[in-house]
């Protein structure tokens, strides 16, 4: 029998009733475009996270691009992101008009390596030809970077830190949920996320009065106090109100979710310890599970393997950004980051939801340790 990776199905069945109701009510009153399922989900979003504003938006993506555009960020500033991730960190960087610099990472947590961030601010600052302007971590795989530590390095110089919590959201350190660790934390709402909607969507949060204001704006193709009074650039970048019935409605478990993916991992942790590199753990801090990557040698055979044995794996990312065609030119080349350029050829991806038997999880945990005895 085929094991999903993610397995959204078994959630849509236990939600089905309850999504088909709230869906039925967007069609009933017609307000597909800022409907009042919008305010109810932002609302819920904000009291969950303990963030004085949420703003739900088109995607993941237009939330880290609306906050470069809502602090002015643009040509001349350099933006720190590490290498190793997805490619919509950097894009929003360059669509911006600012210029990435990419930093190497942890090879424990998989989140930005503090040290070298320093090192290159410090070359940024030395060469004088950029102005350091943000830092832009990204909570990989979902466990949260240090935003204490981070928010130290930008005092120095300075700085903005915009957290990248596409895969994050629903994780906390020591109580205080992401969402309310950075002065701007940006999520992703895609399906295959911790808490996803059925389409694209996203989410971006601050406890800024004013930036909230320019969010409102820049979201809705840069309006003023009137529809066609136009004050700023902006975008399309509007949450769909059918998005956000779905996303009500999956609230309302999410946190048995988060408290289920737990369970799994550990479960991994147990089975795997001393069988392949585990991901790291960071003491009072509490992972969303994105998805579970360990590290391995020999990753094409053991991902052979594991197929044989209808387990499927993923590679999140099998390039780092600094070496991909599209950033080549903002990067030092092959061999400058070498923790991201290592990871991208080790770390492999099991599956991770909430619904996963114990017999399921045993059976995957037995086909990893066959491949790598092999």
């Amino acid at each position: 029998m085929s094991i999903p990776f993610i397995d959204l199905a078994t959630q849509q069945t236990r939600l089905k009733s309850d999504i088909d109701a709230r869906m039925a009510k967007v069609l009933a009153h017609g307000k597909y475009i800022m409907g009042p399922e919008i305010a109810e989900l932002e609302h819920l979003l904000l009291e969950f996270c303990g963030a004085r504003h949420a703003l739900s938006v088109s995607s993941g993506t237009d939330a880290l691009l609306m906050a470069l555009m809502g602090d002015g960020i643009g040509p001349g500033d350099a933006v720190f992101l590490p290498a190793f991730t997805f490619t919509a960190t950097a894009e929003v960087v360059i669509i911006a008009g600012a210029t990435p610099v990419f930093v190497d990472v942890d090879a424990g947590n998989y989140n930005i390596d503090y040290d070298d961030l320093q090192r290159r601010i410090d070359i940024v600052v030395s060469d004088g030809k950029l102005r350091p302007r943000a830092i832009m971590p990204v909570d990989l795989f979902g466990l949260s970077a240090d935003y204490v530590r981070l928010g130290q390095i930008a005092a120095d110089h300075d700085m903005l830190v915009i957290a990248d919590a596409a895969q994050s959201f629903g994780g906390n350190i020591r109580g205080q949920r992401v969402g309310s660790l950075a002065p701007i934390s940006a999520t992703s709402f895609f399906p295959a996320k911790p808490l996803g909607c059925y389409g694209d969507g996203g989410a971006i949060f601050t406890d800024d009065d004013d930036r909230a204001d320019r969010w409102k704006s820049i979201r809705a193709h840069g309006k003023g106090g009137q529809k066609y009074d136009i004050v700023r650039i902006g975008l399309n970048a509007r949450l769909d109100t059918l998005q956000a019935a779905i996303l009500l409605s999956k609230m309302t478990i999410f946190d048995e979710e988060i408290v289920a993916r737990e369970k799994l991992a550990k479960k991994y942790d147990a089975r795997l310890a001393n069988r392949v590199i585990l991901p790291g753990r960071e003491e009072g801090y509490q992972s969303a599970w994105a998805q579970y990557t360990i590290q391995v040698e020999n990753r094409d055979e053991i991902i052979a393997s594991l197929r044989e044995n209808d387990v499927p794996t993923a590679v999140y990312y099998p390039l780092p950004m600094h070496l991909q065609t599209a950033y080549a030119s903002y990067g030092d080349g092959k061999g400058s980051l070498p923790v991201s350029e290592r990871l991208s050829g080790s770390v492999l991806s099991l599956p991770m939801h909430p619904y996963m038997s114990e017999a399921t999880a045993d059976a995957i945990c037995d086909a990893v340790i066959e491949a790598v005895n092999t």
